[in-house]
Order: C-alpha cells, then structure tokens, then sequence
C-alpha cells in the first residue's frame, strides 16, 4: 500500500521546486515536500510510505497521474489524481480526470472535469463476484 494507514501530516517543508518556466518531459519521484511553477509532462509519485506534499500553483501545469499523500492544487491537472489523506482545490484549480481522496477542500472556483471518488479505510466484509446477464 502506498499509504500508511491513520492521519499523518503534510508536509509544510519544500524539499524540490519545479520553477516557473521549467518543463520536465519524464516521470518525477519525490519524498518529502514538492512545488511546481512549471511544467511537467509525466507522472509525479511519491517516492515512498511517508507524508507527501505537492503544491502546485497557479502557473503550473502537469500532465499526467499524481500518487500523493497530500496535495495542494491551484494550478491545471491533466490525468488521475490519488491523494491518500487530503486534497484541497483552490480557486484556480483546473483538473481534467479523476479525483481520489480521503478528505476533499474545494474552493470556489475549482474546476473538477472528472469523477470525485472518496476513499475509505474500510475494507469490505466479503466481496461478491458480479456476473453480467447471459441472453440465456
């Protein structure tokens, strides 16, 4: 699992900045806290088990699937997003492609073209196979 189980804390620190007119082409890893004021074109994942934090401002653009712990978005988002404890959208927040949260802030303004899926710490009890209907 990508994601401990029980609250942990973003991360407030800035450990990598991805500079306004910078464009990274390839996947980014990272551990810690990550800004971007520019562009990536790409996957950005957590490097590991502990509390991640990307910030992406106004300016900056990813396209691609974010895997996080915590996210902060004011920017514009092209992929999935998976956010294992919290997502806040602020008012310039422009995402294209499915949101996956624990806890979800969204401002006035944000802009969500895509599903808003919660995730739960919750394991079902059992799991029922589904079986489509047979013409028979």
């Amino acid at each position: 699992m990508l994601f401990r189980k029980g609250r942990t804390k973003p991360q407030t620190r800035i450990d990598c900045l991805i500079g306004a007119g910078t464009e990274v082409e390839g996947n980014v890893t990272f551990s810690g806290g990550l800004r971007v004021d520019g562009h990536v074109k790409g996957n950005v994942t957590a490097a590991d088990e502990r509390p991640t934090t990307i910030t992406l401002s106004e300016q900056a653009r990813v396209e691609g699937e974010i895997r996080v712990s915590h996210a902060v978005i004011n920017g514009t988002v092209v992929g999935p997003v998976h956010v294992g404890e919290y997502v806040e959208l602020q008012a310039k927040a422009r995402v294209t492609g499915d949101v996956f949260y624990k806890t979800l802030e969204v401002h006035l303004g944000a802009v969500i073209q895509g599903r808003l899926i919660h995730r739960s710490d919750e394991v079902p009890d059992k799991v029922v196979a589904f079986k489509p209907a047979s013409g028979d």
